[in-house]
């Protein structure tokens, strides 16, 4: 579904859109950037929400026993991948 940007920067969402979203006239949206270059445009306080994400990953911790220094030297090469220790 293709839709325009105004001069001023303004976009119209589409009616299916917005009814499938929920959205209504004076709604508030959070709208950011990926890196692939989408445009993704949520309600606050939704089941989606970005920053919810962030923080529940974050809670996980998927990267445990190296420290954030020691990720980014393997990543520049400045040292040799270490193995994980069993315990």
């Amino acid at each position: 579904m293709a839709t325009t940007v105004t001069i001023k920067g303004q976009v119209t969402l589409p009616k299916q859109v917005r009814d499938a979203t929920g959205i209504k006239p004076g709604d508030r949206v959070e709208v950011r950037a990926t890196a692939s270059g989408a445009v993704i445009i949520e309600k606050p306080g939704t089941p989606n929400d970005y920053e919810a994400k962030l923080r529940a990953l974050a809670k996980r911790r998927v990267i445990r026993g190296i420290t954030t220094d020691e990720i980014m030297d393997m990543s520049r090469g400045e040292t040799a991948p270490r193995r994980p220790t069993k315990k």
